[in-house]
């Protein structure tokens, strides 16, 4: 079972929310609950909490579980 709460820390103002996250797509933008600021995903990952949270998404999780490519949302 993967881990469904991760803590976004904002790379701007360095504040810190803990979030659900959900299981059944990527969340690819966030609002900064501190600065405002909208975070997207930095290059390569799939959503915000695998860029700025600190557990990656369920699926990412998953893969990793397995020993697979942590290839998020391709299914």
């Amino acid at each position: 079972m993967s881990e469904l709460q991760s803590t976004i820390t904002c790379p701007h103002c360095g504040h810190r929310h803990t979030e659900v996250m959900p299981t059944d797509a990527c969340q690819f933008f966030y609002d900064c609950k501190g600065c405002g600021a909208l975070l997207r995903p930095k290059p390569g990952d799939c959503c915000v909490f695998c860029s700025y949270g600190s557990v990656p998404c369920p699926p990412v999780q998953e893969a990793r579980k397995m020993g697979q490519p942590s290839a998020c949302c391709t299914g």
